[in-house]
């Protein structure tokens, strides 16, 4: 487990908590397979399982811990698949939020 799945979410409003894409590729550099989309205004990760039951209970456990953390990302979801992607709407970017729920899911998909 990484010293982020570790940290708990915080509540988090205004740009001034907002990561600037710098401090965004350094964080992302905690994470496997994750990355970043247009300019630092989210991160995502497609996991990859052997059926669609796998899935889903990836998806559910994902949504429990989302609740928990109070911080929800996008979730596009397929068979075999499930596209997982965080940003901070209340920011106006990213934050450290996004990060920690990240490492959090890679955790929940044994990654």
């Amino acid at each position: 487990m990484t010293a982020l799945a570790e940290q708990n979410c915080v509540p988090l409003r205004g740009a001034a908590h907002q990561l600037d894409a710098a401090s965004a590729t350094e964080r992302l550099a905690e994470l496997a397979d994750w990355k970043l989309e247009g300019d630092a205004a989210a991160i995502s990760r497609t996991y990859r399982f052997p059926d669609y039951v796998s899935t889903i209970a990836f998806v559910n456990a994902v949504a429990a811990m989302a609740e928990a953390q109070d911080h929800h990302p996008d979730l596009e979801v397929g068979y075999g698949r499930c596209l997982v992607r965080y940003n901070t709407h209340d920011v106006g970017g990213l934050s450290q939020n996004d990060f920690i729920c990240a490492a959090k899911a890679d955790v929940l998909a044994g990654s």
